[in-house]
């Protein structure tokens, strides 16, 4: 074994020793931060959380409300996923010191597989292209609003070029390779292969290089390649694309009760109860619940900070909002990023201090105004439309209920309706036992 071919193995070892070394501590950071959300039970059957996981996750069900778009997605992500499958024999390979370890393994099937994954690879390089020519030169609203200024605009931008040059980079590898074994070069005619259809059209660019530019070409495409996966890996908990994985968790654990269904506070539902009948109050002292609604990150629940990071930033949610189509400032797009970007912080907190402290600042009033939260009309409509289960109302009640419970921050219009309902038990201004009057006959 001559030097280069044991260095190259080690090197190959390191390489991914600290690519999963780093995911993993990123991916501790952020089980970390959706850790500090209080509990929440997990209610209704297994087998309706897995159709959702089978429906919403795996089958995108709702992206097909606009065919086009979700056909594109769909080879995107099942190209990229699937083509992926062939990482398994590049480690391998990179590890041992061998080439194509599964070619002689599978036989005739070998080229078959390759043929499909270079077949999926160009569709996805197609779908790629389509989705930057639609992000840049067609002005579609959702994706050209100010909650995308900068950074989420960017992030977009990157994983479509990366997956352009991962999938180029792919291509490029078998065409090199395909051709050497052509010429009878030693390192690769040993699994001899055959040419791949796809990859074959790229020959006539190749053909009048050397052997030795060959091997160059189709060592740095492969070495490029995996790097590319290993930083893509690297990438994707700091991106909105983290929902490619965290989508299935969150459609298992979406809530299954009836879409306009509220969540109550206990003890305030048993305050109403003590103030309609004072004879059921208990004559002891009950206990005060540490907070009414949700300030910061830490009064939403688990489940609410799963949804921060498997946010899309699709849009679509506030595509569908009539708050936000009739210009209000609510947008429950920016609702679920600035969740996130306030976890982002904390768990930049976390990492290096080890526990969190007071830093002055909140979800609330920070990075989410009383204007926006106020401007909901509690329609339901971004919870209908989300393509992953995600659930920026919920958020939205949490935290308009501790402005009016803690705050006592409230329109006019809602205080004068709090104060009927408190009196009168009805939003209107009139005596509770003059209700029934209206049955009576003339």
């Amino acid at each position: 074994m001559t030097a280069l071919q044991f260095i190259e193995p080690l090197l190959f070892i390191v390489v991914t020793l600290v690519a999963i070394t780093m995911v993993t501590k990123r991916g501790k950071i952020i089980l970390k931060t959706i850790q500090l959300g209080r509990s929440e039970e997990v209610k209704g059957p297994k087998m309706e959380r897995w159709k959702n996981v089978l429906l919403l996750a795996f089958g995108q069900q709702k992206m097909f409300r606009k065919p086009g778009v979700a056909l594109l997605h769909l080879i995107v992500y099942a190209g990229f996923i699937i083509i992926n499958i062939e990482i398994v024999e590049i480690i391998l390979d990179g590890m041992l010191g061998q080439h194509r370890l599964f070619a002689p393994l599978l036989g005739s099937l070998y080229p078959t597989l390759i043929n499909a994954f270079e077949m999926l690879a160009l569709l996805v390089l197609v779908a790629c292209i389509l989705f930057i020519i639609r992000r840049n030169l067609k002005s579609i609203p959702r994706l050209q609003s100010a909650d995308l200024k900068g950074w989420p605009r960017n992030d977009a931008m990157i994983i479509l070029v990366t997956e352009i040059i991962l999938m180029s980079l792919f291509l490029l590898m078998n065409a090199s390779d395909t051709l050497l074994q052509e010429r009878g070069h030693p390192s690769y005619s040993q699994h001899a292969t055959g040419n791949f259809w796809i990859s074959a059209l790229l020959h006539p660019l190749l053909n009048n290089l050397t052997n030795d530019s060959l091997v160059v070409i189709e060592r740095s495409s492969w070495w490029l390649h995996i790097l590319g996966i290993y930083a893509f890996l690297n990438y994707l908990p700091y991106s909105k694309h983290l929902h490619i994985i965290l989508a299935f968790p969150n459609a298992y654990f979406a809530r299954l009760d009836p879409s306009g269904k509220m969540e109550n506070m206990p003890s305030v539902q048993q305050e109403v109860i003590y103030a309609m009948q004072p004879s059921l109050a208990p004559v002891e002292n009950s206990t005060t619940p540490a907070r009414f609604g949700a300030r910061d990150v830490m009064d939403l629940t688990w489940k609410n900070l799963l949804d921060a990071y498997s946010c899309t930033e699709c849009g679509r949610c506030s595509n569908a909002c009539p708050a936000n189509q009739t210009g209000k400032l609510l947008s429950p797009r920016k609702i679920m990023m600035d969740t996130r970007d306030r976890l982002e912080e904390l768990g930049k907190t976390l990492t290096k201090q080890g526990t969190w402290q007071e830093d002055g600042r909140s979800l609330l009033h920070t990075f989410i105004s009383v204007e926006e939260i106020n401007a909901c009309t509690t329609c339901n409509a971004c919870v209908q439309e989300c393509p992953v289960s995600i659930n920026p109302l919920d958020i939205i009640l949490q935290l308009r209920r501790n402005l009016v419970m803690e705050e006592s921050n409230t329109p006019a219009e809602w205080a004068a309706l709090f104060g009927n309902v408190e009196n009168n038990f009805a939003p209107w201004k009139f005596n509770p036992e003059d209700r029934e009057k209206w049955i009576q006959p003339s």
